[in-house]
């Protein structure tokens, strides 16, 4: 009989086919040969369906935004939810109405219900990543949702720098966050390796942190890929995928590490709120 604590947990770092059409049906491959193997929820990279459009500041690239959850990728995933019975993380450039545009990951439960929705809170603009030419700060919060694969959190890339959301959905209950990425190399490539991990650390949850991989058309960012799971003592669960080469990973998580590492290392016991009164500050 299978443990009930242990939620087999997949996701997809995946290179850019050329078209969100072959995208989109690449990763619906990915998702039922998860399926098949056992899995229970997926997550897929940043703004999964489309390039990484934000190495360049083009006006043209706003036509791969759509309404989420009311657009076609998002009605594909809930037909491929209740197919497979998959919890489905994905994340996309979500058009609220025209001047309001957002790097979202919408949640898909098993049955294909749409849980809701994350907006990227951080927003960076520099060379190679000029989001604020399309991207609104998120204004949703920072969501934990009640999935058929447990309680889920989303952070999208550029978050994981700032360690207040991660802490926020540690609060709210996560035992799994998903870090949706688009990560070229450099000098990011170390703090991929730390910070996802501290954060899994200092928060006692699991972390999926999901990079995209290979050259693209826009831009001349080589995107590294070593997607990979890390549980809540900071150790990676089974191997980094590939730096080169897309990659499905497929790993077992066991979510009764999560009570036992926060009573072991009573972080959240030992919090101090009445001394950070100051952190909120400007």
């Amino acid at each position: 009989m299978a443990d009930a604590d242990v939620v087999r947990a997949a996701l997809v770092q995946a290179t850019w086919t050329g078209d969100t059409e072959s995208m989109i049906t690449k990763h619906e491959e990915y998702a039922r040969q998860a399926a098949r193997s056992g899995a229970r929820v997926i997550g897929f990279q940043e703004v999964f369906n489309a390039p990484y459009f934000c190495q360049v500041q083009e006006a043209e690239h706003y036509r791969w935004a759509e309404p989420v959850p009311q657009g076609p990728t998002v009605e594909r995933l809930r037909s491929l939810a209740r197919e497979t019975g998959l919890v489905i993380v994905a994340p996309l450039f979500e058009m609220e109405d025209a001047g309001h545009y957002y790097n979202t990951a919408a949640v898909i439960d098993a049955d294909g219900t749409v849980l809701g929705r994350y907006r990227k809170h951080h927003i960076p603009q520099l060379p190679g990543f000029w989001e604020k030419f399309y991207f609104r700060p998120g204004n949703l919060g920072w969501p934990v949702f009640d999935t058929a694969a447990g309680r889920i959190g989303v952070s999208i890339c550029y978050d994981r720098h700032f360690p207040e959301g991660w802490r926020a959905l540690g609060l709210a209950g996560a035992q799994l966050v998903f870090n949706p990425s688009a990560t070229s190399r450099g000098l990011s490539a170390h703090l991929w390796q730390l910070e996802q991990p501290a954060a899994a650390v200092a928060n006692g949850y699991f972390v999926a942190a999901i990079n995209r991989v290979g050259t693209e058309e826009y831009g001349d960012n080589d995107f590294y890929g070593t997607s990979y799971f890390v549980d809540p003592r900071g150790r990676f669960v089974g191997e980094v995928a590939s730096d080169q080469e897309e990659e499905l990973l497929v790993r077992d998580l066991d979510f009764s590490a999560i009570g036992e590492v926060r009573r072991q290392w009573a972080f959240y016991r030992d919090r101090r709120p009445d001394a950070y009164e100051g952190l909120v500050r400007p």
